[in-house]
């Protein structure tokens, strides 16, 4: 049976207790109570020193039925409550595995990293696929992540997994294979000016007739680069489209 321990190992483990700055925390908090209110994404901290959440958005994607202060409650417990039994050792692969990858990276750069996957949270017993990103907030002078800001918004995939590690500002980066244990480097799609425009058009709510309108181009021709878009994104519709763009931040 998981418990909670198995969330924290050695490659998470907060080394340098005496450079944490508690006093400061309230700042960070703030930070992300204004970032909650400028998206519907849920978002909330984990302090890996106290190995529990420091903040909870009430945005619900992520709360589960829950207030924030339950959940807060909670803290990783809500991993073993609300993730399904069979997706848990899952999370804590993949919990082991970016770890280990940050800690390979130059401790001056560890903060322009983060990691995104899927996985299905449990609302009301009915599954629900969201994307998780982690990105480290706050570091000790050794490079060890004491707290990290998490984001949770809908995937554009239909199963869990995609563990991948970005890197802020480059298009490349890299993907964990679950089999060989192995991360394989990748490269983000890029999308033409037209198809950036599309998207963007789409987003502000725009048809595909009213698109090719304010572009001057055809319907078919917008029809076309929406095409391309959803190959290059590998997703099934505009909806996905606008959430992969926006969660890999093409636009």
């Amino acid at each position: 049976m998981k418990t909670t321990n198995d969330f924290f190992i050695p490659d998470n483990e907060v080394k340098l207790p005496e450079e944490l700055d508690y006093s400061r925390v309230d700042e960070y908090l703030r930070s992300a109570e204004a970032f909650s209110r400028s998206t519907y994404q849920s978002v909330y901290i984990i302090d890996y020193f106290k190995q529990n959440f420091l903040y909870v958005s009430p945005n619900p994607m992520f709360l589960c039925g829950l207030t924030p202060e339950q959940m807060m409650n909670l803290g990783y417990r809500f991993y073993l409550e609300y993730v399904p039994e069979d997706e848990q050792q899952f999370l804590i692969d993949l919990n082991e595995a970016g770890f280990s990858f940050h800690n390979t990276i130059p401790v001056k750069e560890r903060k322009d990293w983060y990691i995104s996957y899927d996985f299905n949270i449990l609302n009301g017993g009915k599954k629900i696929l969201v994307n998780h990103k982690l990105t480290p907030l706050v570091l000790t002078s050794d490079g060890r992540i004491w707290l990290a800001l998490c984001v949770v918004s809908a995937s554009t995939h239909t199963s869990p997994g995609h563990i991948e590690m970005h890197r802020v500002g480059t298009p490349d980066y890299v993907e964990y294979n679950r089999n060989t244990r192995r991360w394989d480097k990748r490269q983000m799609p890029t999308l033409t000016d037209g198809e950036k425009a599309v998207l963007t058009l789409s987003i502000q709510g725009y048809t595909m007739s009213e698109i090719a309108d304010r572009i001057c181009l055809s319907p078919d021709t917008i029809k076309k680069y929406r095409q391309r878009i959803f190959e290059k994104l590998d997703v099934r519709n505009i909806s996905e489209a606008i959430v992969a763009a926006t969660n890999n931040k093409l636009l």
